[in-house]
């Protein structure tokens, strides 16, 4: 069994639903991502979605990326990732997923890529830009070592599309709220509760709903409908404008516990 796996089953059978944080990795820093990890997993984070800079982020609204280009100016690489979450594996069991798009695996290089990732103890990979007909190129090699291999839908995905999406996926469905790129709109309760439906049809998978959400109060509704909520952007800006401050730690595990609070319904 997972850690992802492992953890949504001890969340169910205590009434709650997952947390999952992004945080773009090298932002401000490696050593603070290293850091903000161990204070995270303190504070009661369920599941942790680092991000790999990526020079092209499609998917990721202006938040995200400028968290990228800084990262990626202070010459943060995949490699350098890797290292730091077999660092903070010795000190945490947290899930921890890389959010990532294919390039830089594919320089990586994916058998390569599976092996250190496995070794570094990650637990899945999302592939933004990776869709289920291209994806067994990668697969091949991180199924092999247990890799979790989360997939998206969104609200234009259809029936059919679903079903085919669901059937290769693994861990969790992230299941994105609104069109568009991140952090950009609020989702709507009762449209994300409609979709969910129709995903739980389909597979007995976990499901997050992510995008667009970003207080406590919004943790709350969306918890009720899900069985995770990813908190990306709101969190990201939040380091942008609280990482150089000296209580900087403490402060992200408060406002970390304040979202996991709105979990335990």
């Amino acid at each position: 069994m997972s850690r992802i796996e492992k953890k949504f089953r001890e969340l169910k059978a205590r009434g709650e639903k997952a947390l999952i944080l992004y945080l773009t990795a090298g932002d401000p820093d490696l050593e603070t991502t290293e850091k903000l990890i161990l204070a995270l997993d303190t504070a009661g984070v369920d599941i942790l979605e680092i991000g790999v800079p990526f020079s092209d982020p499609t998917a990721d609204g202006p938040v995200i990326q400028e968290a990228a280009q800084r990262s990626l100016r202070r010459g943060t690489t995949l490699a350098a990732i890797l290292k730091m979450i077999a660092r903070v594996r010795k000190v945490t069991s947290i899930p921890i997923v890389l959010f990532t798009y294919y390039n830089p695996i594919f320089a990586y290089g994916n058998e390569r890529f599976a092996g250190q990732a496995k070794a570094a103890g990650v637990d899945g990979v999302l592939v933004v830009d990776l869709p289920p007909e291209e994806a067994d190129e990668l697969r091949t090699f991180t199924d092999p070592q247990g890799i979790d291999f989360i997939t998206l839908t969104a609200p234009t995905t259809d029936d059919r599309r679903l079903a085919k999406v669901v059937r290769t996926s693994s861990g969790f469905i992230y299941y994105i709220s609104v069109t568009g790129v991140t952090g950009t709109k609020e989702p709507e309760a009762l449209a994300a509760a409609q979709d969910l439906r129709r995903i739980r049809k389909v597979t007995d998978l976990p499901v997050a709903v992510g995008f667009g959400i970003s207080t406590a109060s919004q943790v709350r509704k969306f918890a009720a409908l899900a069985d995770g909520v990813v908190i990306g952007s709101a969190f990201v800006k939040w380091i942008a404008q609280h990482g150089q401050e000296k209580d900087f730690l403490p402060q992200a595990a408060a406002y970390a516990r304040e979202l996991k609070e709105a979990t335990i319904l």
